[in-house]
């Protein structure tokens, strides 16, 4: 298992996950994707997602379904998530690229139009990425959502971002 060996999923294991969305429902608009694969006692996401798109059912350790139908891409459950193992993704943000936004909790935060390196799952860069929106509410608990786009090819690929020239994130 991936997840074990590297500390990160592979695809293979992405796509068994209850709350992963279909490549289908990705290229209709934004949906969230749910990479949590630890049955632990957790479920503010549940709670975060007005639409009802996100179960976790009687047990609190169960995973945390995604009914994608119900998604419309908020956001609102990005922040709420401890593990961070929330994020949007959008495949109709133009003919080439996609948006991905996720959590983000390093100092400083980008700002909106800078180009910052686009990385994977397991730290490497993969791409160049413009931040579109940062958004660091309060309510946020120093959680901040950063939005980005990148080439569509890595929307399902970058998880978070490196400020070009700076070692953290």
């Amino acid at each position: 298992m991936t997840l074990i060996k590297d500390g990160y999923f592979s695809q293979t294991e992405l796509a068994q996950l209850p709350g992963m969305p279909s490549r289908e429902r990705l290229h209709e608009g934004p949906c969230v994707v749910i990479e949590c694969a630890q049955q632990i006692p957790c479920d503010p996401c549940e709670a975060a997602c007005h639409e009802g798109a996100i179960e976790i059912g009687d047990s609190i350790i169960n995973l945390p379904k995604l009914d994608p139908s119900k998604c419309g891409g908020c956001g609102l459950c990005i922040a709420a998530c401890p593990g961070q193992c929330l994020f949007v993704v959008d495949m109709t943000y133009s003919d080439t690229e996609g948006t991905v936004q996720f959590p983000y909790e390093f100092l400083p935060y980008p700002q909106k139009g800078d180009t910052v390196h686009g990385l994977n799952r397991g730290g490497d860069i993969v791409c160049d990425a413009e931040v579109l929106k940062v958004l660091h509410p309060k309510k946020f608990d120093h959680t901040a959502v950063i939005t980005v786009s990148v080439p569509k090819e890595y929307a399902m690929e970058v998880r978070t971002i490196k400020i070009k020239g700076n070692h953290h994130g």
